[in-house]
């Protein structure tokens, strides 16, 4: 299990977290949310081993994080970053390939059929031959899906722990790409026990697809619970600085609804 413990992280000489206390549960999926500045990128970053901890520590199956090498790292977690940048025009095919670069031993077989399978989770089948840079940003955001979904899958070492890391993955998609990734996510974390973990700023999309929710502000722990004891008025008006509602769903069961409005 990868889990936080105390955790602090620093850039320069800002602390932009402190006291964190996290596990990322296999087949769960966790939903971070928070205003911006909140520091959700940063936990991210941080849980990923892309940037060191200042205090407490990160542990990937009771193993200290630094004590992994990158190698074995991208062996057991796959991170979607908020940007992701590639200037190389490669093809569609190649960039999720990216995803399977850290299992030299697939067979030539099994690779293609992994690659399929990932475009086809990521709803990116279509754009298989097609040029990266050639993209809009929603088709290039499912294709990088598809990437962290190859790395992710590529191990079946049962019963290995797996993470996936997604930060802000809904930010350039339509809404019916946005339902589908989400819920593509929680299939997998279902079928696969993969451990989620995905940014967001939508807190409805949250609620919907997430199984536990963390609430950050100035990077620090509100709430962590469930949609419903998480997304209440007093958590949400503390950290969004906007009255709330919070409502019934009308279509989904025990899933509550936010409604901001600005105070006018």
């Amino acid at each position: 299990m990868l889990t936080a413990h105390q955790l602090g992280c620093e850039r320069g000489r800002r602390k932009i977290l402190g006291g964190i206390d996290l596990e990322l549960r296999a087949g769960e999926v966790l939903g971070v949310l928070g205003a911006n500045g909140a520091g959700k990128t940063t936990l991210l970053a941080t849980l990923a081993g892309e940037l060191a901890a200042s205090e407490g520590r990160v542990e990937l199956d009771g193993r200290a994080l630094p004590g992994w090498t990158p190698a074995e790292l991208a062996r057991r977690r796959a991170v979607l970053p908020q940007s992701p940048s590639l200037s190389f025009d490669l093809s569609v095919r190649e960039v999720v390939a990216m995803g399977t670069y850290p299992f030299p031993e697939l067979a030539p077989a099994p690779h293609e059929a992994l690659l399929r399978q990932a475009l086809h989770r990521a709803d990116a089948s279509d754009l298989a031959d097609r040029r990266y840079l050639g993209l809009s940003g929603g088709e290039q955001q499912r294709v990088q899906f598809a990437r962290v979904l190859a790395q992710v899958l590529a191990c079946h070492a049962a019963p290995q722990y797996r993470v996936l890391l997604l930060d802000e993955p809904t930010a350039s998609l339509d809404p019916r790409h946005q339902l589908m990734l989400l819920g593509a996510v929680r299939t997998l974390a279902r079928s696969e026990g993969i451990a989620a973990l995905v940014v967001l700023h939508d807190v409805n999309l949250a609620a919907q697809w997430c199984d536990r929710l963390l609430l950050l502000a100035a990077g620090r722990t509100v709430a962590l619970g469930a949609p419903a004891e998480v997304l209440t008025p007093r958590w949400l008006e503390q950290v969004y600085e906007l009255p709330v509602s919070v409502l019934a769903h009308p279509l989904l069961a025990r899933t509550p609804l936010v409604v901001f409005s600005a105070g006018i």
